[in-house]
């Protein structure tokens, strides 16, 4: 059972060691301090004791705030102690629903969550119970889930951007996530091997950082072109091509290689339709005797001349 609001000195306090919150910009806390600096905590913050501690549950930026402005006390609600799953599950509880925590120390944490989970009930958590304990949609699961999956270099270089002041962060784990989807649909159908979609991955990452690729969803364009191979619409040559020239050209982008690829040969085929129904409607033409109006002559004479420059290129 939970006590009274009581005052203590925050400097009694340390953080929980579960919370999957690991970054807060100073920019970002710098208006929370500055309302505590002229109404005080109007929120006690709830913690549980730890010997001649108290561990936070909830209330770590207004702790922080505390801090910085040397407040001699702050108003907490002391709760049991729980043990670790129950503490985990409480941290997801409580903060389920803000938007400013980052995915990828949260994914960090669900991974705990689910280790803790095995070792209490001798078998791993389903997508539902997991979704359960962690108060997470299974949608929010499955995608936490593909960040733990991303490489060891990926996970360091979103770390390293989330402790940026936000103004100044060029790479999100939405691109990350994509550009891996991305590489890996062309590896999947074996139009690359593992070497260059690793290369490409980390093409894609550069371009989204310098800005060159600035559509979070291009790199989907990359799995309809591995399902054109696949269907024989354009050779795995030419996709080989555009993923050689994405690689090593910095200017490059998906969106040039899909329309040297996919859309180029989309709309030479539709063309080539075009063209056959042209000929077929010619050629009624003439079993019919039709005379030749002089604005269909004008309209033939002057495909003639196109047709001709194409053919001579």
């Amino acid at each position: 059972m939970a006590e009274a609001v009581k005052l203590i000195n925050p400097k009694s306090l340390n953080r929980n060691p579960e919370n999957p919150r690991l970054i807060f910009h100073e920019d970002e806390l710098l208006s929370l301090q500055e309302s505590i600096a002229k109404q005080g905590i109007l929120v006690p913050l709830t913690v549980y004791r730890l010997r001649t501690k108290y561990i936070l549950v909830d209330g770590e930026r207004r702790w922080r705030c505390a801090l910085k402005l040397g407040l001699q006390s702050v108003p907490v609600i002391v709760q049991p102690k729980p043990d670790r799953l129950q503490n985990i599950m409480m941290m997801f509880a409580i903060h389920n629903s803000r938007t400013d925590w980052d995915p990828l120390p949260t994914a960090m944490k669900l991974k705990e969550l689910e280790d803790e989970y095995e070792t209490r009930n001798g078998k791993k958590p389903t997508e539902e119970e997991l979704s359960g304990i962690a108060s997470l949609s299974r949608g929010e699961i499955r995608r936490l889930r593909k960040l733990l999956r991303l490489p060891e270099k990926e996970k360091k270089e979103l770390m390293d951007e989330l402790e940026k002041p936000r103004s100044q962060q060029r790479l999100t784990v939405d691109q990350v996530l994509e550009a891996t989807k991305g590489a890996e649909a062309l590896k999947k159908k074996k139009i690359i091997d593992g070497k260059q979609e690793r290369r490409l991955r980390r093409a894609i990452i550069r371009k989204f950082k310098s800005g060159i690729i600035n559509n979070t969803v291009a790199p989907r364009k990359l799995a309809r072109m591995a399902r054109a191979v696949e269907r024989g619409d354009i050779p795995a040559s030419a996709a080989r091509k555009a993923v050689v020239r994405l690689i090593g050209n910095s200017d490059y982008t998906i969106e040039n290689a899909f329309e040297q690829t996919v859309e180029k040969l989309d709309f030479q085929h539709s063309l080539a339709q075009i063209v056959e129904r042209l000929i077929s409607k010619l050629q009624l033409h003439r079993e019919r005797d039709y005379e030749l109006s002089n604005e269909l002559r004008e309209s033939l004479s002057s495909l003639q001349i196109l047709i001709k420059k194409l053919l001579s290129r």
